[in-house]
């Protein structure tokens, strides 16, 4: 008689025919993922609603990092950061890291927040949610690391065409005093199509930029009204779930100016578990999309989407 229990192998080869298995193995994009034999093809989008607003979030690319606590936790002991991650059944010797831009269709614009590590990684994107890089008639760069950046130019010309360009007032004079390759490559060449805004202000009625400084100089958040709907877009505010969200103490490597960043996540997500607003985090879990609630002194706890938002249909 057979036994009615999977043996290791067994399991592991049949988790791998799930969506998004191949990704989650350390395959470093959403393009890999697909040309994994075996595996159904990684989502690309999650469509769902704020008010009029209909919003994807983009999976633009996927990878796995080695040795997470050289990045995360980097304040704590290395006991706490293992006690914590087994409490939450994370390995200490990867992370899968995520790179999620937004794009949000508001009747009479569609707006991208972000662009990726690369132009195919948006275009691919973008494309499974139904917009082409000419339909952006509105680019906001939260900040101007290279995984945000990375989608604006393919080679000497814009991805998207017809589009204008927003940004942080603060972020920008910053790195346009660095003498950084990614920024010379990919935000000088459309400085004259780019316009800037101090925390408050909208580029776009229904959307308000929100100062989260830390991560860099200017790093910005984006809060969404429609109706009686929001949704925050935090970017880099808190880049993993448990390691920088549920503890907004503990340091980030990529973290310009790291106190000033735990500042900007324990404001930012006490609002936001406070109000109960929804939120995106670019390098959430995909979709990226989730509720945050508040947990012990001072830490937060992340809730990911299950059904509760989805486009009605």
């Amino acid at each position: 008689m057979s036994s009615p229990f999977l043996t290791r192998r067994a399991a592991l080869a049949g988790a791998a025919t799930l969506p998004g298995a191949a990704a989650l193995a350390g395959l470093a994009s959403p393009a890999l993922a697909e040309a994994h034999s075996g595996a159904a093809p990684a989502p690309r989008h999650h469509a769902f609603a704020i008010g009029d607003f209909k919003v994807s979030t983009l999976l633009a690319g996927t990878r796995t990092v080695p040795d997470p606590q050289s990045i995360f936790g980097m304040n704590v002991p290395s006991e706490d950061f293992a006690e914590v991650s087994s409490q939450n059944f994370l390995p200490t010797d990867a992370a899968q890291f995520f790179f999620t831009p937004t794009v949000v269709a508001t009747g009479d614009e569609v707006v991208l927040f972000d662009t990726g590590t690369d132009p195919d990684g948006i275009r691919t994107a973008l494309a499974a949610a139904g917009h082409a890089p000419e339909d952006i008639t509105t680019v906001v760069i939260t900040h101007m690391h290279g995984d945000h950046i990375g989608g604006l130019m393919a080679g000497d010309a814009p991805t998207f065409p017809n589009a204008k360009y927003v940004t942080g007032q603060v972020e920008y004079d910053a790195w346009s005093k660095m003498d950084n390759d990614g920024f010379k490559a990919k935000v000088a060449p459309l400085a004259d199509r780019m316009s800037f805004l101090k925390d408050g202000d909208s580029p776009l009625p229904g959307i308000t930029a929100v100062s989260a400084f830390g991560h860099t100089p200017g790093h910005m958040a984006y809060h969404l009204e429609s109706g009686s709907d929001r949704l925050l877009l935090m970017a880099d505010t808190a880049n993993h779930y448990v390691w920088s969200l549920a503890y907004p103490e503990w340091e980030v490597k990529f973290d310009a100016d790291k106190a000033a960043a735990a500042e900007s996540r324990k404001k930012i997500l006490g609002m936001v578990a406070a109000d109960r607003i929804p939120l995106v985090g670019y390098h959430m879990p995909f979709p990226g999309l989730g509720y945050v609630e508040t947990r012990g002194e001072g830490g937060f706890h992340y809730v990911p989407v299950s059904y509760q938002m989805m486009l009605k249909g």
